[in-house]
């Protein structure tokens, strides 16, 4: 990197925002330096591992047929853990896989498709400089005016930064401060290797066909939980946990994982696999809360996890989507704008006309909802326990199912008062 060029733009972070953006400004003509941390791109990106196509139908028919990706999600399931029982709701639609339709989702490998997206980048004209630490922005006149990697300056009319939850760029350009713990979760994951037929086997997919898996009760009463998707050739495991909580468990995160992997329900589904990947990363967990208050300066934007644009429901999670929608709302903003100082409400439209902002507005309850301590350890044991009593037959009359219930419910579950008004809180979150 030198200062002798200056750029349109100058997009930090090689993930799905920052390719995005990147993406879109070069096949319209500008200038674009794509700068990624890490020595490829996707090096240093270990999180996800699903995507939904629609963001992908905003890139242009290409990259919804090109798509590196691994398999399409058919079935989504939602596994309950308490002790070693398990409870695995499974809802398999057709629909998601209709021959000749894109699917909704794919499950993907982040190394993998962070390194298609750059590369898509590239072809279109953008410079992709990897294996560069950007430490801090420039600023000129109250205004960003370039970025700074150890000795080297680089300019541009505008930064885009896309490094990532925890964005240095976005702090050192005033947006964001230190991040709280309770906003963020750490998240572990492995890939684990697995013929094609195995998991065909496994999961009931065939083909292209995959699975979706999130799993609750997992992570010993501490707010969480789990996930597995699985891809061509390899599982993807992994739980994401609050730190705070972790600190006063008194069980490092990669212990609570490695039990979540040998429990009974689990370890079936990844036995004989082989460990090919290990990674660690924060997570955005605080939703249209966590979003920063101000999302630009003059001559400066955040996208993706830089801005928090995650949301976790429970039952599904989405991040990927809105990071690259980000990006070309980033990108779109600058393209439709011949003032500079005018980029940042034109990016603040672009976010409401694709739909980024209203998603994080519309389900910022949940953040409420999931802070409830009693889902990550009493229901799991509740609702396993309900099974137990509408499953077992031991020859005596069998009680009614108020009585089975009641039983359950005796057995370490949330007394009756507890559970409506859990109910109540969840109906106004």
């Amino acid at each position: 990197m030198s200062g002798e060029e200056k750029f349109d733009v100058i997009v930090v972070g090689a993930g799905p925002a920052g390719s995005a953006c990147a993406c879109t400004l070069a096949r319209e003509g500008k200038s674009v330096l794509l700068v990624e941390r890490g020595d490829t791109a996707g090096a240093k990106n270990v999180s996800g591992g699903r995507l939904y196509t629609h963001a992908l139908k905003v890139l242009g028919d290409e990259f919804v047929r090109e798509a590196a990706v691994e398999r399409r999600v058919t079935r989504e399931e939602i596994m309950v853990l308490s002790g070693d029982r398990a409870v695995t709701i499974d809802y398999h639609d057709p629909s998601f896989n209709r021959e000749g339709e894109v699917p909704q989702s794919y499950t993907v490998l982040r190394a993998v498709l962070d390194g298609w997206l750059a590369g898509k980048a590239e072809e279109a004209g953008a410079i992709v400089a990897c294996g560069i630490k950007v430490d801090d922005v420039i600023e000129e006149n109250g205004r960003i005016a370039g970025v700074k990697a150890g000795e080297d300056e680089v300019y541009a009319d505008v930064v885009v930064a896309a490094d990532g939850v925890n964005s240095i760029l976005a702090q050192k350009a005033g947006l964001i401060g230190d991040i709280a713990a309770v906003n963020v979760a750490v998240g572990v994951k492995e890939i684990i290797a697995l013929p094609p037929k195995v998991i065909e086997e496994r999961f009931g997919v065939r083909g292209e066909e995959g699975t979706a898996l999130l799993i609750l009760g997992c992570t010993e009463g501490i707010k969480g939980g789990g996930f597995l998707y699985t891809n061509k050739e390899s599982i993807s495991l992994g739980c994401v946990v609050a730190p705070e909580e972790v600190a006063g468990h008194g069980k490092p995160v990669h212990r609570i994982f490695q039990e979540l992997k040998m429990h009974p329900a689990v370890y079936p589904l990844i036995e004989g696999g082989e460990t090919v990947e290990y990674g660690a990363h924060l997570v955005g967990e605080a939703g249209y809360r966590g979003v920063p208050r101000r999302l630009y300066r003059d001559g400066f934007l955040v996208t993706g996890d830089s801005a928090g644009f995650v949301v976790n429901l429970g039952y599904t999670i989405r991040g990927m989507d809105l990071a690259v929608l980000s990006g070309v709302a980033a990108a779109r903003a600058v393209l439709s704008e011949t003032k500079p100082e005018r980029v940042g409400s034109a990016y603040m439209q672009e976010l409401e006309n694709l739909k980024v902002l209203p998603t994080m507005k519309a389900v910022q309850g949940y953040v409420d909802l999931l802070d409830t301590p009693r889902l990550y350890e009493q229901y799991p044991r509740f609702i396993i326990n309900v099974f137990r009593e509408l499953f077992t037959v031991d020859g005596s009359v069998p009680p009614s199912l108020r009585a089975k219930v009641k039983a359950a419910m005796r057995d370490g579950g949330p007394g009756w008062w507890q559970v409506i008004k859990d109910g109540l809180r969840g109906l106004k979150n």
